[in-house]
């Protein structure tokens, strides 16, 4: 079976290695030029990009044209097609490669929606492809899945709204309101819907920080072991604050720090900082 994701999916190469993933492309334009989220512009590069401009960049999501094209490549050597995609409460991605393997009758396409983005839909990629990988069957895997999903605790803060609320991802009303009072806030995506849901706000980016550590530590005791992985735009300050504040508090088994993907990264610029933690033991693929 041949796993298809997006560019929305945050995943390391380390986390890669082994693994056969097509990724679907993202797109964003900045200054009058259209980029291939992590094609042909890293997200260092994009980042260094928005310092330098008072533009807003624009992304667009993969076509349906994208994933039949992708779909009938992969078709031609195993029909059997798992496409897991960012949250279809925050992009229409996933509608458009359900339209695409409409085109392809061929192939065989199973969808998963992750209701993440970021790491938190990379984390469901990889274990799909690490399960599969392993020889549990599909049903397995989508059970594994499920529990993956709902057991994660990803979030974000950030130091600035304005690329949010460009983005039309929350209310302009109260983007602009937050933005008076000078807070940041602590943002999620609900499990329900899909969509950014806030969590709380704070008035300096180190209480938010440490605000996020909090919020693990209400789902899960101090001292567990969790996998956790931070993820930032250019902010490597609040990294160190962010690695510092949970190693103190679980028994972490860190993952590569992530740069956000670009075409996310749109959306909130470079003071971005995120976590995804996870209970360890939904990770083993041993049978």
């Amino acid at each position: 079976m041949k796993i298809v994701t997006d560019r929305g999916c945050d995943l390391s190469a380390e986390q890669l290695e082994g693994l056969d993933i097509t990724f679907a492309p993202m797109r964003l334009t900045l200054d009058g030029i259209t980029y291939n989220s992590g094609v042909d512009i890293t997200p260092e590069a994009f980042y260094d990009l928005l310092d330098q401009t008072e533009s807003f960049p624009t992304t667009s999501q993969a076509t349906a044209g994208d994933f039949a094209a992708i779909y009938r490549e992969l078709a031609a050597e195993d029909p059997d097609i798992f496409s897991l995609h960012i949250s279809g409460g925050l992009s229409g991605t996933l509608d458009s490669a359900q339209g695409g393997a409409e085109m392809v009758p061929e192939a065989r396409v199973k969808f998963w929606d992750t209701k993440w983005l970021s790491c938190g839909e990379g984390w469901q990629v990889e274990m799909a492809a690490r399960m599969l990988l392993a020889g549990f069957d599909f049903d397995q895997v989508t059970d594994r899945l499920k529990e993956l999903r709902e057991a994660t605790v990803s979030m974000f803060t950030l130091d600035t709204l304005k690329y949010l609320i460009h983005g039309g991802r929350i209310s302009h009303l109260k983007g602009l309101l937050a933005s008076l009072l000078h807070l940041r806030p602590v943002i999620t995506v609900d499990h329900a819907t899909g969509k950014y849901v806030p969590l709380g706000q704070e008035r300096t980016m180190k209480r938010a920080v440490q605000r996020m550590a909090d919020l693990i530590a209400k789902v899960y005791p101090r001292g567990s072991a969790l996998r956790i992985q931070i993820m930032h735009g250019k902010n490597p300050a609040m990294v160190d604050l962010l690695r510092e504040t949970l190693a103190g508090m679980f028994n972490c088994q860190w993952m590569p720090t992530m740069a956000v993907a670009p075409v996310l990264g749109a959306h909130t610029g470079g003071t971005v900082i995120g976590v995804a933690a996870a209970p360890v033991h939904l990770f083993d693929v041993s049978k």
